[in-house]
């Protein structure tokens, strides 16, 4: 997610507070969404030895990315309604502390199913911080820096996948998994004092209502964009939650190269990240139809290409691009769609991407069981090619984006 974004909303009074302790606000903010990031795709390159401790099936396993997702595709409006009027400051503190408690529980769990109890509150944080802490950088900085300091906050996005998710599996390696957990659990204990300590009080502005909500959904460039992004997140999910076990079973791939695998992959991310920011606010229609394109000959040649090691680590760069343009492009979307709106589309944005994310892991895990990895990624391809012809049928459709200035 990125720059391309950002709403034009003046800022609120600030308090005064030097420009220092400010973006030590911004920082606390996008660590703490850095830390939610890492947690909910930690299990993604430790699932081998998840699975070995507990003796369950990959599909079984998927289960760790399911649950996250679908709890915060509820919590997400849930909350935001519900905590409409309540110091966003409080409500910041009280989800990385939740945060921090599903960490440890997964570090100690002595059983599989305490482990998916400490992914349900993975997912109600994910979809209460994310919603509100997404938007926070105009009642932090100054009107002239809230576009870099949204820059700052999305980018905890990128930086999860190219820093935490490798870092974890290492640690994973090394120390074992629970470890990892175990570390990530201190981190966001780290945040949650930051976030005490910088983060000034921040009464609620006006509170987002269902109605907004709903009436987003009868737009059609709304609808449009619950398409794309349900086809697109749902060929990347199925895919990825399984990539572990494709490089293992089909690459051959050592445990240790893994970490340089998902390492090499984050990092194209990263520039994903920032090519897909900068051509989607041209190019709305085409940048999120190439990040689309890319996925499904990047997913569907990895059962050809992928059983060399070479082929394999070009394809994950191939694919690292393209998804770290689909954040981006699939909130553009949502935020052109309802420009009057940019709370609710944030919200809406945030469940439908997470509740697809669930049900692409547990789509997967089912092809998985009953297949192999090699048909996950073909599945896949074959997914996002869909969605390229939606993108297409809207550009022939000649539908109009709406315009803010108009009542």
């Amino acid at each position: 997610m990125s720059t391309a974004t950002t709403t034009s909303i003046e800022s609120p009074s600030l308090p005064d507070r030097t420009p220092m302790v400010s973006w030590l606000a911004v920082i606390s903010v996008m660590l703490g969404i850095f830390s939610i990031v890492t947690t909910e795709i930690l299990p993604i390159g430790l699932l081998t030895s998840i699975i070995s401790s507990f003796t369950i099936s990959d599909g079984m396993a998927g289960l760790m990315m399911t649950m996250p997702g679908s709890l915060a595709a509820v919590s997400a409006p849930v909350i935001t309604v519900a905590t409409g009027r309540i110091d966003r400051r409080l409500i910041l503190g009280a989800f990385i502390l939740l945060l921090a408690l599903a960490n440890l529980l997964a570090a100690v769990a002595p059983s599989y199913w305490l482990v998916l109890v400490s992914r349900v509150l993975v997912g109600v944080t994910i979809g209460g911080f994310w919603s509100i802490g997404a938007g926070l950088a105009s009642q932090l900085v100054p009107a002239e820096s809230v576009g870099r300091a949204t820059a700052v906050i999305f980018s905890a996005v990128p930086l999860g996948s190219v820093l935490g998710v490798p870092l974890g599996t290492f640690i994973g390696d090394v120390a074992g998994w629970r470890t990892a957990f175990l570390i990530m659990g201190i981190l966001t204990l780290c945040v949650f004092v930051m976030l005490l300590l910088v983060v000034p009080p921040l009464p609620a502005e006006e509170p987002t209502r269902l109605s907004a909500l709903t009436g987003m959904i009868r737009s059609v460039n709304t609808r449009f964009a619950l398409v794309m992004t349900f086809l697109v997140v749902l060929a990347h999910f199925g895919a990825y939650t399984y990539v572990t076990p494709f490089l293992e079973q089909v690459t051959h791939v050592s445990a240790g190269l893994i970490t340089v695998y998902l390492l090499v992959y984050g990092a194209a991310g990263i520039a994903g990240n920032f090519l897909g920011g900068s051509a989607v606010a041209r190019y709305p229609r085409g940048a999120f139809a190439a990040a689309a394109l890319m996925i499904a000959s990047a997913t569907a040649l990895l059962p050809v290409l992928g059983k060399d090691a070479l082929g394999a680590a070009a394809l994950l760069v191939l694919w690292g691009v393209a998804y770290g343009a689909v954040p981006v492009c699939a909130q553009t979307w949502f935020a052109k769609a309802s420009p009057d709106s940019p709370e609710a589309s944030s919200v809406l944005f945030t469940a439908s991407f997470q509740a697809t994310i669930s049900i692409g892991a547990l789509v997967g895990g089912v092809v998985v069981d009953h297949s192999s990895p090699s048909m996950v990624m073909t599945l896949a391809g074959t997914t996002a090619a869909l969605m390229v012809l939606v993108a297409w049928s809207h550009y022939a459709r000649k539908i109009p984006w709406p315009d803010p200035a108009k009542p």
